[in-house]
């Protein structure tokens, strides 16, 4: 009987914390939508940017594959922000076959001023928070990040 209650209660934690990272995720998403509106990208362009400005040039394949999306698409979206200067082709000097996506000046500043934007909106969030909550905070998510991987 103490497992089936200790089953039970998990699976209400477990439930209660899926309850709140979906509505914690639906509020980032809001917010960074919000933050958007004032630069000429979409939160898709936006995704395409962050990747690029973290791993470096990559092929509409690659790019494609980190953001689950079909070749196709990921083709316009890189078309649209060729456009706005914001990235540019590049032949590969190896291969002539192949293209990465390079990230141009003015796609980074977007990403850089962007994610300042995000991190002073978490930093309001956990101004009533205290530094042994925000380490522990830190470290679940790092952690919880890790397994999801």
């Amino acid at each position: 009987m103490k497992l089936e209650n200790s089953e039970k209660a998990n699976g209400d934690l477990v439930a209660s914390i899926e309850k709140d990272l979906r509505y914690i995720s639906g509020i980032i998403k809001q917010k960074g939508r919000e933050m958007l509106s004032n630069y000429k990208i979409t939160p898709p362009q936006f995704v395409a940017l962050q990747w690029l400005f973290e791993e470096g040039d990559m092929t509409i394949g690659e790019l494609s594959n980190k953001m689950y999306l079909a070749c196709s698409t990921t083709t316009d979206l890189v078309d649209r922000m060729e456009k706005n200067l914001l990235v540019e082709r590049v032949k590969d000097t190896h291969d002539r076959r192949v293209v990465q996506i390079h990230l141009l000046e003015e796609g980074k500043r977007i990403i850089d001023e962007v994610i300042k934007k995000r991190q002073h909106y978490l930093a309001e969030i956990l101004k009533d928070f205290n530094m042994d909550e925000i380490k522990v905070l830190q470290n679940n998510l790092e952690k919880l990040h890790q397994e999801m991987r």
